[in-house]
């Protein structure tokens, strides 16, 4: 199969569009001939290397991925040959305590397709029968494949950790990232007012249309002074943290009394700082947030399928021009998702 590989870590260059190895799925798996596979921030952090993390190499990244059961192995009886599927990214064991509750984002084998197993930037993929997906019938593969990582991990982050209830105010940054572009969308599902940043005005037009209420340019207002004006003096009752260091003291400024700040990334630095007498003074509370349950993701599945929640797809690229897709993504240009056509 043609598949995009790296031999090293390194930038865009390191990826090659190249002859792989098909995939050999063992009984309680599939194998999926991809349509499309959407790359997000962990695809450029995988292929530039994490330290103290030794991925396999070489590698297939990519974790979100749409397309039909092209083979099922001896013990698979739930899809068939020639259906549509979308996979969940999550892999786990699918035998601790954590995965027979449902938390199988809590596994300790818990990883993401193209993190520390092959993904699915490649002709074919393999995957675990649980992780098959009702496909949504009213998207493209290339709409379809945009929705799992994103919307998965804000469901999660917002409904899970920061318990959200209607009528509260939310901070979503980076609302033309993935992830904060489903956030948004989240957040209004539960009748939250929504006060999206952005880093231009086009950005924040986007944002708009998806149902936020309130709009900043952080790169010519300063976030926490414009919460305040927007709030009364008060603060929002939750921050949708993903940026890391660049917006951390912003994020932590903005909080109401007793406010959540939820986090699930560190694109800017992890190297966060916090005055604890700010923290306990104020009764805030501090939520780390990793991916989210299949059963979560099923649930936002149906609500797609309804019309209730939408992908964002900003540019799709092929498959052999990956390198380009992930220079793109790195540039920030883009509102919403970047996909890579098979």
């Amino acid at each position: 199969m043609k598949a995009i590989v790296f031999r090293e870590h390194g930038g865009p260059e390191v990826l090659k569009y190249t002859d792989a190895p098909d995939p050999v799925v063992r009984a309680n798996e599939v194998l999926v001939r991809v349509k499309a596979c959407a790359l997000n921030h962990l695809d450029l952090w995988v292929r530039r290397g994490i330290p103290g993390v030794p991925f396999p190499l070489p590698h297939i990244p990519g974790s979100d991925v749409a397309g039909e059961i092209a083979s099922i192995g001896a013990d698979v009886t739930t899809v068939r040959v020639g259906q549509k599927v979308v996979l969940a990214p999550g892999v786990s064991c699918g035998k601790c305590a954590a995965c027979i509750s449902g938390q199988d984002n809590r596994c300790r084998q818990f990883t993401n397709l193209g993190y520390m197993i092959d993904g699915g930037c490649a002709e074919f993929v393999r995957a675990p029968e649980v992780n098959c997906m009702p496909y949504p019938e009213n998207l493209s593969f290339e709409e379809a494949a945009s929705i799992p990582l994103v919307f998965q991990t804000a469901w999660h982050m917002l409904v899970a950790r920061a318990e959200l209830q209607p009528g509260e105010d939310v901070l979503v940054l980076g609302a033309g990232s993935g992830v904060g572009s489903a956030a948004v969308q989240v957040a209004k599902f539960f009748g939250a007012r929504v006060i999206a940043t952005a880093g231009s005005d086009e950005k924040l037009q986007k944002a708009k249309e998806l149902g936020a209420d309130q709009l900043i340019n952080h790169k010519t207002q300063k976030i926490r002074d414009e919460v305040r004006r927007i709030t009364g003096k008060r603060g929002v009752d939750v921050v949708f943290e993903h940026v890391g260091t660049a917006t951390w003291d912003e994020s932590i400024a903005s909080l109401a009394p007793s406010g959540r700040l939820v986090t699930c990334g560190a694109t800017t630095g992890y190297d966060a700082k916090i005055d604890l007498r700010f923290l306990f003074s104020r009764q805030l509370s501090l939520l780390g947030s990793y991916m989210g349950t299949k059963s979560e993701l099923q649930t936002v599945m149906k609500l797609v399928a309804a019309g209730r929640l939408m992908p964002v797809v900003d540019r799709v690229f092929p498959l052999a021009e990956a390198a380009a897709a992930h220079a793109y993504l790195e540039s920030s240009s883009q509102f919403g998702k970047v996909v890579l056509k098979v």
